[in-house]
């Protein structure tokens, strides 16, 4: 990928005059056609589309009130890109690394769930629409490029690295700045870019699949896809444990953040599925979706005190041809509860800001449905 280039269009220059003499209304302007890029940057570099969201608020925030003393050296973009940096590397100095039930705690064979962190871990779906693909600017191949650089795999990899060397990797690879352009970015010398893109990408490449779910995503028709997804939600919708473990790869595995546990193998999947999800204790719905640029199903389960069904989870599948391989059900259920049979019912418990991590507009969704 390139950069765009560094010259500021004219009627650019001129919304830029007019905010560094304090127009609001200006400065809103100018940054508005990089927000989705900044904030998918920003969830990239934090792993959470919570965070992400209130990082490019204070990122903006420190923008509008550095912009007098913006030079127009580099660009307006490259400028916006070092403060979100800055910002996110601020941030992730002050919490715990962001990981996927599978890089926390060892897989189950029987049916136990455990009890979530104290202190949220986990990464979180982000929303296509984060992407800022509706705008209809991005070329087909560009489109691909977007979704490919926030799958779950991906992202859950850049966790693993170091701070300095995730933002290397990202601004380097991802966006496509220059050693130069880094260096300054992150105050550094271009030296130590280059040795950190080095190491950094042989931590990434250790933990990623050999094929991106898009490369994956590409190899199905669209009538292929939309037939899985729709056979899943069927088959959950009806209780049919076999159907559901049939739509699954051999060694597939579903884990369900905020709660520690996860399950692989058919015979284990089996038996969770059967004591969990569809045991008979709920009713359930689905609603088909997209996040982190996979195929994914809002989960709706039958809420007693609202007479309908409320969204309980996103599921984010992750394919093998044309099996599931993984399924990630964001569960967006409170996590205040230090009982472990308030989660074996967990369903039908109450959502409170404990839990952030889905909201369903974010992601197309109905909050509830009938």
């Amino acid at each position: 990928m390139t950069t765009r280039s560094t010259s500021t269009p004219p009627q650019e220059q001129e919304l830029l005059e007019a905010a560094r003499g304090g127009d609001e209304q200006a400065f809103g302007r100018i940054v508005e056609p990089y927000r989705s890029e900044l904030l998918a940057h920003c969830y990239r570099m934090l792993g959470s589309a919570h965070d992400s969201e209130d990082a490019l608020q204070d990122a903006l925030l420190r923008a509008w009130r550095g912009l007098p003393r913006f030079e127009g050296r580099s660009s307006l973009r490259s400028w916006l890109y070092t403060i979100c940096t800055n910002t996110c590397l601020n941030l992730i100095e002050r919490r715990p690394k962001r990981v996927l039930p599978l890089d926390y705690s060892a897989g189950k064979g029987e049916y136990d769930l455990g009890l979530p962190p104290l202190e949220s871990v986990w990464v979180e779906p982000f929303p296509d629409a984060g992407l800022g693909l509706e705008d209809g600017y991005a070329a087909p191949e560009a489109r691909y490029e977007l979704r490919e650089s926030v799958e779950l795999a991906f992202v859950a990899a850049l966790q693993h690295l170091p701070a300095n060397q995730r933002a290397v990797l990202i601004l380097r690879e991802v966006l496509g700045f220059s050693a130069n352009e880094v260096a300054e970015s992150l105050d550094t010398t271009v030296a130590s870019v280059n040795s950190a893109l080095q190491r950094a990408r042989k931590t990434v490449d250790e933990r990623l699949p050999d094929q991106s779910q898009q490369e994956t995503l590409r190899a199905l028709d669209d009538d292929e896809l939309k037939q899985l997804v729709a056979d899943y939600m069927d088959a959950m919708s009806r209780g049919d444990v076999e159907a559901v473990v049939g739509l699954l790869a051999e060694d597939a595995v579903w884990s369900m953040p905020p709660l520690p546990a996860w399950f692989a193998g058919h015979d284990v999947l089996r038996d969770f599925i059967s004591n969990g999800p569809l045991s008979g204790s709920w009713r359930w719905k689905h609603v088909p979706t997209q996040a982190n640029g996979q195929p994914a199903v809002g989960s709706y389960a039958w809420y007693e005190p609202d007479g309908a069904y409320r969204l309980f989870a996103l599921d984010v599948f992750t394919l093998d041809g044309g099996k599931i391989k993984e399924i990630t059900s964001f569960i967006n259920r409170s996590t205040d509860s230090r009982e472990e049979d308030f989660y074996l019912r967990y369903p039908e418990q109450p959502m409170d800001d404990s839990n952030l991590s889905v909201r369903a507009e974010s992601f197309g969704l109905p909050e509830v449905i009938d």
